[in-house]
């Protein structure tokens, strides 16, 4: 047992060590909704006697529902309940319509991109085992050989086909042993081959769009150290030709005022956007950590030539917003935050700051 287990965590970090990484979800991200239906039938003839079902002989019809969500692209939960419209293990019982409900709580866990990894977007086929333990119900009327409500379990294995251009529907065959634990005049609880049946099932389930526009987890655009490097690269061109030269940007910043003023480059953070974007990027918003909190500052944002100059204008004066509010979270006094829109000729999508 001891080697088992030391096989197991050896193979859940070799496969976390190549796992791609995925985006932050969010709290509703990743959620789920699905049907299913199908027949079960008694895994073995019946212990308590002739009267009782046996396997192929009587077969019960079932309807679910299932609501789920993925933590990662391999482990997630599933919440599901079954109605059952025949009794399986009593036959003396005086049923209802619906004769049994069982409710579960299970793990899933996508084999697939366990072993496979994760690709950015799920694969057509995959295999998913299902198991956990939950709430079975009889309805009808008791008698003294066996209990109405009883702890159950369920064991199987989701045969799925992702299908649509989004994969946001999944189709599922699902085979699955269901046990009822401690019911039905047996003592103790048990996994027992006479207190199980064997279930066919078939489903559908809806993914929920995701806070990131797709239905799946997507991967992390991850940059190489040479993208990075370039970056730099050009972040250092542009402070030495503005230590030479400042631009029409910079004079914009610091403003005309009665005392002369000395402009030095150490005095100001360059900003950079998306095109056609206001949000901050997790490298902007290092830049701007860097700019202590009760300083005041000036900011300009400037947009690319491309465009019209009033969507340039919108564009500029969003991303001198998105700066000032970031800076005055952190304490930052904000004098002034001005779009510019496109400032000469080789004016880029950026915001300048000029610490004070």
């Amino acid at each position: 047992m001891k080697k088992l287990v030391l096989m197991f965590a050896a193979a859940v970090m070799a496969v976390s060590a190549s796992a791609q990484t995925v985006t932050e979800s969010k709290t509703f991200d990743n959620f789920y909704l699905g049907v299913n239906g199908g027949l079960a039938t008694t895994t073995r003839p019946s212990v308590l006697g002739p009267e009782h079902h046996t396997w192929l002989r009587d077969i019960a019809p079932n309807a679910g529902i299932r609501v789920g969500r993925w933590f990662t692209p391999v482990f997630g939960l599933a919440l599901e309940s079954n109605a059952y419209f025949k009794n399986l293990h009593h036959a003396n019982v005086q049923g209802t319509l619906v004769n049994g409900l069982n409710t579960s709580l299970l793990a899933t866990v996508n084999l697939s991109n366990w072993f496979g990894g994760y690709t950015g977007e799920p694969r057509c086929f995959e295999v998913i085992p299902v198991f956990g333990f939950g709430w079975g119900h009889t309805f009808g009327t008791p008698s003294a050989n066996w209990k109405a409500d009883a702890l159950t379990s369920k064991l199987g294995v989701d045969l799925a086909f992702n299908l649509g251009a989004k994969r946001a529907w999944q189709f599922y065959v699902e085979p699955s042993i269901n046990w009822d634990l401690n019911g039905n005049g047996y003592e103790g609880v048990a996994y027992n081959i006479n207190q199980s049946m064997f279930q066919l099932n078939v489903g559908v389930n809806y993914k929920f769009k995701n806070s990131n526009g797709s239905h799946n987890f997507t991967l992390v655009k991850l940059r190489d150290q040479a993208e990075i490097d370039g970056l730099n690269a050009q972040i250092n061109d542009l402070r030495n030709e503005l230590a030479k030269k400042p631009k029409e940007v910079v004079k914009e910043v610091v403003k005309e005022a009665p005392v002369p003023q000395e402009v030095k480059v150490e005095n100001l953070v360059f900003v950079t956007f998306a095109q056609g974007k206001t949000i901050l990027t997790k490298e902007a918003k290092a830049a701007l950590d860097g700019v202590a909190k009760g300083k005041h500052v000036q900011i300009v944002g400037t947009a690319s030539p491309e465009g019209s100059k009033e969507i340039n204008d919108k564009i500029s004066q969003g991303r001198a917003d998105a700066v000032a509010a970031y800076l005055s979270n952190r304490g930052v006094v904000v004098d002034e935050a001005t779009g510019k829109g496109v400032q000469g000729t080789t004016s880029n999508r950026l915001a300048v700051v000029y610490v004070k």
